[in-house]
């Protein structure tokens, strides 16, 4: 009787746990792996040979990364240019856009070598889709009017690496930017300046 209460008892107690127990070397083989972790974003290799338009121009606004794809931001660079200016390709590639969208002119160049794409607008286009271009090469004029840097003329100067923006001032050496190193020069006297012994 002992037996038969012993069984009964284990039996009561079993009975919900045994379908779990069961179960769980079938749900640790169809639980997903961990996901890995993201790997960190490649570097923007500093490949500008030159300033979009002008020399050295003011940035109306700098770049804004989105929180999110959709967020708000500023996914580029605002560079004031007086219209007719014209609007040079950074580095050496190959044209992959150049026409109008949302009835600015835009051009896009897909950058030798690097996987990256920066994109000019409001431009008239100078080049066409498939041209290559040089660093420095003109690849369109800023067009006058437009809302997007107020009522200043300006070109909106972006950077892409697939569908992620990224700020393309990077693209451009320190030197570019008035971040790089002083340099001293040597000090040499001017003839006839020379102190002469007496």
């Amino acid at each position: 009787m002992r037996r038969v209460m012993r069984c009964v008892t284990l039996w009561v107690f079993l009975t919900p746990v045994l379908p779990v127990v069961a179960l769980m070397p079938l749900a640790w083989a169809v639980a997903p792996p961990p996901a890995p972790a993201p790997a960190p974003a490649a570097p923007v290799p500093a490949v500008g040979r030159g300033w979009p338009v002008g020399s050295r121009p003011p940035v109306l606004r700098g770049w804004q990364p989105p929180a999110t794809p959709y967020g708000p931001g500023h996914r580029g660079v605002d560079l004031a240019a007086p219209a007719g200016s014209p609007v040079r390709a950074v580095a050496p590639g190959r044209v992959t856009f150049a026409g109008r969208v949302a009835g600015r002119g835009v051009v896009s160049v897909a950058l030798a070598g690097t996987g990256l794409r920066t994109t000019y607008e409001p431009v008239r286009p100078s080049v066409r889709k498939g041209d290559r271009v040089a660093a420095g090469g003109v690849v369109g004029v800023v067009e006058p009017g437009g809302a997007h840097c107020g009522p200043e003329t300006c070109v909106h100067w972006g950077l892409l690496r697939g569908e992620t923006y990224l700020d393309p001032l990077s693209l451009l050496p320190p030197w570019l930017l008035g971040r790089g190193p002083s340099r001293l020069l040597p000090v040499v006297p001017r003839q006839g300046s020379a102190r002469h012994a007496p």
